[in-house]
């Protein structure tokens, strides 16, 4: 069986998981995928991990195609990907609509959980705004991290305790059965994140990779794309 490489941000992981039975049928590779945080995934293809398709966010791929890592004119955008605040599934949904609310909700929670704060994007932008709401140090020792949102959220669906709140990339909580997305972070700390697909420059099977990111950003998939957590 042919096998297609992908790597790729957390944000795209139902994506590619729904649609990985219709592309082995349609084009006879199997995906092989790798997902986590994007600066992870960025040091895994600049320490050459086989690599036929990239997902991670715009700015990225832009650069890695000025680098020459991405292959230019292969870029497709996903759509945008917001970041909210879940709780596990049945728990009361706390109000977080607004940066008074936010706070109260945060320094509520007897834990909080949260991707990688140095390489994953949902990760760096909350501690920034722990940050200003001069919360990281008073919830040091409440602050959960994990490798990727998806990490972070099966952890805290998993935990027996009670009173958890959690902050990733809304397609990953989508994702991940147990918690749910109670709401958008507040606008004055909205992340809202375009994702795109391309071609990397060693692809070994660049037609599949064409065809799989055709699959993923085309029309016939718009409704799923929206149903995973995509505007």
């Amino acid at each position: 069986m042919n096998t297609l490489h992908l790597l790729s941000g957390g944000a795209a992981q139902a994506l590619v998981t729904r649609l990985q039975d219709r592309f082995l049928a349609l084009h006879g590779h199997a995906i092989e995928s790798t997902f986590g945080a994007v600066g992870m995934m960025k040091d895994k293809l600049l320490a050459d991990t086989p690599c036929d398709v990239l997902i991670l966010t715009d700015t990225l791929i832009a650069q890695l195609t000025v680098s020459g890592h991405v292959a230019t004119g292969t870029a497709q955008a996903l759509g945008v990907v917001k970041t909210g605040i879940a709780v596990k599934t049945g728990e009361p949904c706390p109000a977080v609509s607004t940066r008074a609310e936010l706070q109260a909700a945060l320094q509520a929670a007897s834990g909080i959980y949260f991707p990688d704060p140095l390489k994953a994007t949902a990760g760096i932008h909350f501690m920034t705004v722990l940050k200003q709401l001069g919360l990281e140090q008073e919830l040091a020792d409440r602050l959960r991290t994990f490798p990727n949102g998806a990490a972070a959220m099966t952890a805290m669906a998993q935990s027996s305790e009670k009173g958890l709140i959690g902050c990733t990339q809304d397609t990953e909580i989508l994702y991940i059965e147990g918690v749910d997305l109670i709401a958008d972070l507040p606008k004055e700390f909205e992340l809202a994140t375009v994702y795109t697909a391309a071609v990397c420059s060693g692809a070994k099977a660049p037609e599949a990779a064409t065809a799989l990111i055709g699959l993923l950003a085309g029309a016939q998939a718009a409704k799923l794309r929206v149903d995973c957590g995509f505007e």
